[in-house]
């Protein structure tokens, strides 16, 4: 059978949830969630291929084959992906009415103003040679819910949550608040770049409906062993899901409250919608 994306066996996941109709993987950071420019066998879609392509293929480029999200290379966590088109749709219809719950956890240089709070600042892509995002009037709508879980002198460990997600939006929303994302050589300053090996950023938490049983369904990663240094350098306790709704709700913005409000952010970049 001749697939569309390389199968690669080398390619580093972990299965979480293998389903009849979906699958939730947790991404390593350094690899991209699909094939791009530099990144067309070896990134996570190519090795998820290597098991469940003959499944994938069915779902066609038009529907991402089955990837139903995108993390930011350098960030770490669980990326969910269909292995139907019937789920495909069912799980697209919950990004789409924000019934898709998604946590990150992000290490951070100093502290908040505020111990819990949503940053909203619209957030434009600039096409460079690599791609880009900044907070500019012309650019969409994005919010980022966080509450501070731990915090030393250094640096505190923030809960994140967003909903469809721009790129780079916590990392650009975070920094735009003072508080960059430790191991971020895009948007912190070298100084605060420097303190982790890498983007402290992991995704943790998904939760979803069933596509075919309807029953709530809640997928966790704990926190990386590649960036437990970095937290151990910042004094900050390893943190542990908490499955309970916390006080700090996402309330989109509107087109007006995003253009004019100067401060928000999301690593995520949301799949695009299939080709009708």
């Amino acid at each position: 059978m001749n697939l569309s994306v390389e199968p690669n066996p080398h390619v580093p996941y972990r299965l979480v949830i293998e389903a009849n109709d979906y699958l939730v993987v947790d991404k390593p950071a350094g690899v991209s969630t699909q094939p791009g420019k530099g990144t067309l066998t070896n990134s996570l879609l190519n090795g998820v291929f290597h098991r469940f392509g003959a499944r994938l293929q069915n779902l066609g480029e038009s529907r991402d084959f089955g990837l139903l999200h995108r993390l930011d290379k350098d960030a770490s966590g669980l990326v969910l992906i269909a292995l139907t088109i019937d789920a495909y749709h069912a799980l697209r219809g919950q990004f789409e009415r924000r019934t898709m719950e998604k946590r990150y956890w992000a290490l951070v240089d100093a502290r908040p103003t505020k111990p819990a709070g949503v940053v909203r600042k619209p957030i434009l892509e600039v096409q460079a040679r690599e791609k880009t995002a900044k907070i500019h009037p012309a650019g969409k709508p994005a919010a980022t819910a966080y509450r501070v879980i731990d915090s030393s002198r250094t640096a505190s460990l923030l809960e994140c949550r967003i909903g469809p997600g721009r790129l780079h939006q916590i990392r650009v929303h975070l920094a735009s608040i003072k508080c960059p994302i430790l191991g971020d050589r895009r948007y912190a300053p070298p100084i605060i770049a420097e303190r982790a090996r890498r983007l402290a950023l992991h995704a943790f938490l998904l939760g979803f409906d069933d596509p075919t049983t309807g029953e709530r369904v809640v997928a966790t990663s704990p926190w990386p062993n590649d960036l437990r240094n970095a937290l151990r350098a910042a004094k900050l306790k390893t943190p542990k899901a908490d499955l309970e709704p916390n006080s700090t709700r996402l309330v989109e913005p509107t087109d007006e409250e995003s253009r004019t409000e100067s401060g928000g952010d999301a690593d995520e970049q949301a799949a695009r919608p299939p080709t009708p």
